[in-house]
C-alpha cells in the first residue's frame, strides 16, 4: 500500500491517485492529513501539496485538485523527456509536473465543460483538444507519466510491489447498419428502388434484387465471419445494435422483424452484445430507458454495455442517463474521425461528474481509434500507423481497442481490415 500525505482528501485526489496507482500501477493507495500517522508509517508514502514536510518524497500540487467547479485555465505544455506533460512545478518536486492535476485534467474531461464550438451533431471536435492542439493525442500519456512515478517510486521503495494490467484487446463493432438491402422493409425497399432508377444505378438496382429475392447474400451480413474468426479466441468483442430510427433514411431498417432479432440472439450466443442509443433519444431518458428493456428482452440478459450514435457525448448529461440505467461500461469516448486517446489514457477509467464533483460507477473504456478515421489515408500507411498505436499501449501494459464496422468486412470492402480484424483474434 502507498501512503499519501495531503492536508484535505478531497474527491478529485481521491479519484485520480487511484486511477494512476491503483488501476493502471496496481497499487492500493491510501491517504491521511495526520503528519503523526505519516511518519509513523514504514511502508511506501509519498507527500501531496504545496511544500513538503520534511525530506519525504514529494510530488508538488498545481492546486487543480483542491478547487471545484470548472474555470478557464492556462495551460502551457511542455516536452518531459520526449513526452509532453503539463502543470509544471517546483524543484522541490521528484516529478517535475503535477501529473495527478494533469491526469484530472484529461480523465474528467474538465476542457470538454468550458465553452467550445460543436460539430453538426453537437459533438466536441478532436481539433479543440488540448491534445490535438499540442500533438499528443496519439499518446496515452497518463500511463507514460504512471510508469514514470513507478520508476520513481521504485528508486525510494525498492521492494515496492506493483500488480498492474496486462496488455489486452478489447475490440468493438458498431452494427449500426447491419443489412444493405435487407430488412428495410417494403416502403424504404421501393425507394431504394426507385432512387437506384432515377441515377441509372443498374449494379446496385441489380444487388439489391438479389437480396431481397434471397439469390445472394446482403453484403452488410458479416456476422457469420465475424463470429468464425473470434469464437476461439480468448479476446473480448462486443457488438453494439442500434434499436432506435437511425438519423439517415437510407440506414433505416426494420428493427422489429424477426431476422434481425434473430441476428442479434445469434451474437450474444458468443460474444457481448450492447446498446447502441439512437442520436435522437440521448437527450430523453424514458425513451433510452425504453430502447434497454426492448434489447434485454432480446437478449434475454441484462445490458451493462452501450455506446451512443454518431459517438456524440454531451457532458454530464449523457453519462447520468447511462448511471440511472445502470449501464456500467460506455465505449462512446473516441473522436470517430481521429485516432488518439481522448482523454489521454489507454486504462479504463471511471467516469468523474465536475458538476457534482464525484466519482461515478460508470467505467469509460479508452479507444484508440475508429476504422472510420482512416479512411481518407492509404492503404499502405493504415498498418504502421495502428502499429505505433498498438505498440504504445503495449509499452505501459494498456487496453487497445479499435471500433470496427460490420461493413469493413464487406466482400466489396478493402481485405486490410478482415486481415487485421483475424489477426488480432489469432493469437
Amino acid at each position: 500500500m502507498l501512503l499519501v500525505y495531503t492536508q484535505k482528501c478531497t474527491p478529485r485526489i481521491d479519484y485520480v491517485f487511484k486511477h494512476i496507482c491503483t488501476r493502471i500501477l496496481g497499487v492500493k493507495v491510501d491517504f491521511t492529513a495526520t503528519i503523526e500517522t505519516f511518519i509513523a508509517h514504514t511502508g511506501p508514502k509519498m507527500s501531496y501539496g504545496k511544500q513538503p514536510i520534511g525530506n519525504e518524497l514529494f510530488v508538488q500540487s498545481a492546486g487543480l485538485l483542491q478547487q471545484q467547479g470548472v474555470e478557464s485555465i492556462e495551460i502551457h505544455v511542455k516536452d518531459w523527456e520526449g513526452v509532453k506533460a503539463f502543470f509544471s512545478v517546483g524543484e522541490k518536486s521528484v516529478l517535475p509536473f503535477d501529473i495527478f492535476a494533469a491526469g484530472f485534467f484529461l480523465l474528467s474531461r474538465y476542457e470538454e465543460y468550458l465553452p467550445q464550438v460543436k460539430d453538426e451533431w453537437g459533438r466536441y471536435p478532436a481539433q479543440e483538444s488540448i491534445g490535438f492542439k499540442e500533438e499528443f493525442l496519439e499518446w496515452p500519456v497518463i500511463d507514460i507519466w504512471a510508469q514514470r512515478l513507478k520508476n520513481v517510486l521504485l528508486q525510494q521503495f525498492p521492494d515496492m510491489i506493483f500488480s498492474p494490467y496486462h496488455y489486452t484487446e478489447h475490440h468493438v463493432v458498431n452494427a449500426r447498419v447491419p443489412y444493405q438491402y435487407a430488412n428495410r422493409g417494403m416502403f424504404r425497399s421501393v425507394i431504394g428502388y426507385a432512387s437506384d432508377l432515377w441515377r441509372l444505378r443498374i449494379a446496385p438496382l441489380y444487388r439489391r434484387t438479389q437480396v431481397l429475392f434471397n439469390l445472394r447474400n446482403d453484403a452488410f451480413d458479416t456476422f457469420h465471419f465475424i463470429i468464425n474468426s473470434v469464437k476461439d479466441s480468448k479476446r473480448s468483442l462486443a457488438f453494439f445494435f442500434l434499436l432506435g430510427e437511425s438519423n439517415l433514411f437510407n440506414e433505416s431498417i426494420d428493427t422489429k422483424r424477426q431476422r434481425f432479432r434473430s441476428l442479434i440472439k445469434y451474437v450474444a450466443d458468443y460474444k457481448e452484445v450492447g446498446l447502441l442509443f439512437s442520436y435522437d433519444t440521448l437527450s430523453d431518458y424514458e425513451r433510452m430507458k425504453q430502447q434497454k428493456r426492448t434489447m434485454e428482452a432480446i437478449t434475454n440478459r441484462q445490458i451493462v454495455a452501450t455506446m451512443n450514435d454518431h459517438y456524440a457525448v454531451t457532458l454530464p448529461e449523457v453519462y447520468r442517463n447511462l448511471i440511472e440505467l445502470e449501464v456500467s461500461r460506455d465505449y462512446t469516448m473516441v473522436y470517430p474521425e481521429t485516432p488518439g486517446f481522448r482523454a489521454g489514457t489507454c486504462t479504463p477509467f471511471l467516469f468523474y461528474d465536475l458538476d457534482y464533483e464525484i466519482k461515478t460507477p460508470l467505467i469509460i473504456q479508452p479507444i484508440a481509434a475508429t476504422t472510420k478515421a482512416f479512411e481518407t489515408m492509404k492503404l499502405s500507411e493504415i498498418e504502421p500507423y495502428l502499429k505505433r498505436l498498438q505498440n504504445r499501449v503495449m509499452e505501459v501494459q494498456g487496453t487497445f481497442t479499435v471500433i470496427f464496422s460490420n461493413t469493413n468486412f464487406a466482400a466489396n470492402a478493402s481485405s486490410f481490415w478482415r486481415r487485421f480484424f483475424q489477426q488480432s483474434y489469432s493469437a
